[in-house]
């Protein structure tokens, strides 16, 4: 069983969903755009650990497709990245770490845009 497979089980990771517009926003920019999204915000919100800002870096509201996928993915902050996919939340990401999570953002971002 994949990572998203065993996310899509979870109430509230199984909760999220892109709506039109962002489906919309993904088609228009492309992909490769969105990619370059997350890897800006995974850089800036997540790559270094910072427990006063943990759990509150990303919003919940629609207001990004990257956003609505890390909450979807368990990468919205480190404490879920830690519980879901097991990287210590007070080290610094490394670049395996940080291609490993904007790529589970991208394929659940795909996989919502083909629904």
């Amino acid at each position: 069983m994949n990572k998203l497979e065993v996310l899509a089980k979870s109430k509230f990771r199984s909760s999220f969903h892109l709506n039109n517009k962002m489906k919309d926003y993904v088609k228009d920019k492309e992909i490769d755009v969105i990619r370059k999204h997350a890897y800006d915000f995974v850089n800036s919100r997540l790559k270094v650990y910072n427990s006063i800002k943990d759990g509150k870096q990303t919003p919940m509201r629609q207001t990004h497709p990257v956003f609505i996928a890390q909450h979807a993915t368990a990468t919205c902050c480190r404490g879920c990245i830690e519980k879901w996919h097991h990287i210590p939340k007070e080290k610094t990401l490394n670049d395996i770490e940080i291609d490993y999570i904007v790529n589970i953002m991208i394929e659940w971002i795909e996989k919502e845009c083909q629904k």
